[in-house]
């Protein structure tokens, strides 16, 4: 376990360290003087801001403005601060990739892939919704939300729980269209729910060597109780993993006006979700254990 001062030290760490040979390859800007806060130090405030439940811009750039000020006097204003974070979100998405090569991650043979809502707005107001217009859809939830207006999100994680691809589509396209995309290239098996009963990807998730089980439907010939119960059961990590996003990070919760920043902010996410896991693997415990990360 970390205290506050240590955990953000041990990000930092971790961030500068991978990121540090990304920015060489690929630098970000061409021409004009280097921010006076890193991009390391940019990536790592967003990072810790995420977990410690600051899940808005506005309110990262406040708690490390008000609390740890004098570890990051280069600060800007939250504005600056803002835009830099935007223009990081594909380094986000590389290094998130890369602590996935560390962790041995494309060494699985057994994935499992789920869908989550992201609602723009409440159902009552979606007619008037001027934000993402042209791009949210209605779609249908199996939760409590039922209809709703926005984006669905689609989930791959391996064996281990990390999260191997994550696509933010409108809200009415089917899991099953998207299934393809986030397998590319992996061989195994993939443990889907009813939704992704296809015969057709079925058949050509097969030709990439990739075994796709789901739970049967009752009217199916092959159904049965205890292959339904056994799927369930194995699918459970995957839940786990949409429940961390969701209620530790709120992904579900879409706080941005355009699609630049939304990219950004879900890689924000999802790479503070993988960079706890290698932090929990650094200490040897389970990669999902994020409870006591810090202590009290």
């Amino acid at each position: 376990m970390f205290d506050i001062e240590e955990f953000i030290i041990a990000v930092f760490l971790v961030v500068d360290t991978y990121l540090t040979p990304l920015l060489q390859h690929s630098p970000p800007r061409r021409k004009g003087a280097a921010p006076a806060l890193s991009d390391s130090e940019v990536l790592t405030l967003e990072i810790v801001g995420e977990f410690l439940g600051h899940h808005e811009d506005a309110k990262i750039w406040r708690y490390f403005h008000h609390h740890w000020h004098a570890w990051f006097p280069a600060l800007p204003d939250r504005t600056t601060f803002v835009r830099q974070a935007a223009n990081l979100w594909h380094y986000k998405q590389l290094l998130q990739q890369k602590l996935l090569q560390v962790l041995g991650a494309n060494e699985s043979d057994l994935y499992r892939v789920d869908g989550f809502p992201m609602p723009v707005c409440g159902f009552k107001r979606a007619r008037q919704a001027k934000v993402f217009a042209g791009l949210a859809s209605y779609g249908s939830s199996a939760t409590k939300l039922g209809t709703f207006y926005g984006f669905r999100g689609h989930l791959l994680i391996n064996a281990q729980g990390l999260i191997m691809g994550v696509s933010v589509t409108p809200a009415h396209v089917d899991e099953r269209d998207v299934v393809p995309e986030l397998v590319s290239g992996l061989q195994g098996l993939l443990l889907g729910d009813k939704g992704d009963i296809r015969e057709v990807l079925r058949e050509d998730l097969a030709h990439q060597s990739l075994t796709l089980l789901t739970p049967l439907r009752r009217n199916m010939k092959q159904y049965h109780p205890q292959w339904n119960r056994t799927v369930s059961r194995h699918r459970q990590l995957v839940e786990t993993v949409i429940g961390h996003l969701c209620h530790w990070f709120d992904i579900e919760h879409i706080r941005a006006r355009d699609r630049w920043h939304l990219t950004s902010r879900v890689a924000r996410k999802v790479l503070a979700h993988t960079v706890m896991s290698y932090l929990n693997h650094l200490k040897g415990r389970p990669c999902l254990r994020f409870e006591d990360l810090i202590k009290a």
